[in-house]
């Protein structure tokens, strides 16, 4: 998925923060024990996400899609004394794991995991979000965006993941899967309702900013 070669991720990884201890056995043990870890954030991407989170200082932040929470984590720790982090995931195999996880933070009062269709609950969340990230199933990136736009504050920013989809969005034969993450490029290209640019961080971050 990452778009650089190994021996350049170690070297923005060794000029970076350290991850913490916590997020290094979520890491480990993600990859040890649930399919397709490679869906986990990482170390990079981690260090970016808290990065931006920090910048903005959220008192809300929204994240649509959990996993196993790792950049769950990385986002609590930009958040205000009195901040929540909302995460939405439909996967109820891994809701031990990841309470689990959340419960050995510093953040877990902070956050509100919640579990059913993303396009059911957010409906059901009655905020204005500084922060959205948005990293779930890909077909669905346009619907989230859309649903969640009217609740980001201005100012605030959308952050959705696998925009360059491990390189395809460059095929001029694309699958359908492929497919689904340019219409959605394309989408936000034209929303004049936002600034917007892609950060070539993994396997692509699209970082867009609410006028």
């Amino acid at each position: 998925m990452s778009l650089i070669n190994d021996d350049l991720q170690d070297l923005l990884i060794a000029y970076c923060e350290p991850e913490s201890e916590l997020l290094q056995q979520i890491d480990r043990e993600t990859n040890l024990k649930v399919l397709m870890p490679r869906m986990l954030s990482g170390h990079y991407q981690g260090r970016v996400l808290s990065m931006l989170s920090k910048m903005i200082s959220p008192r809300r932040i929204l994240e649509i899609g959990t996993f196993t929470g790792y950049a769950t984590l990385c986002l609590a720790e930009g958040l205000t004394k009195d901040g929540v982090v909302y995460t939405l995931d439909i996967n109820e195999e891994l809701e031990d794991m990841v309470r689990q996880n959340f419960a050995q933070s510093a953040f877990n009062h902070q956050i509100n995991y919640i579990l059913g269709d993303a396009t059911a609950t957010i409906a059901d969340l009655d905020e204005v979000f500084d922060i959205v990230f948005i990293d779930a199933d890909k077909k669905n990136n346009g619907t989230y965006y859309d649903l969640i736009f009217d609740r980001v504050r201005p100012g605030g920013i959308i952050i959705v993941d696998n925009v360059l989809w491990s390189g395809k969005v460059l095929q001029e034969k694309q699958d359908k899967d492929t497919r689904n993450i340019t219409s959605f490029n394309d989408k936000i290209a034209a929303d004049e309702r936002v600034e917007k640019l892609i950060l070539p961080v993994r396997d692509g971050l699209f970082v867009i900013r609410k006028n």
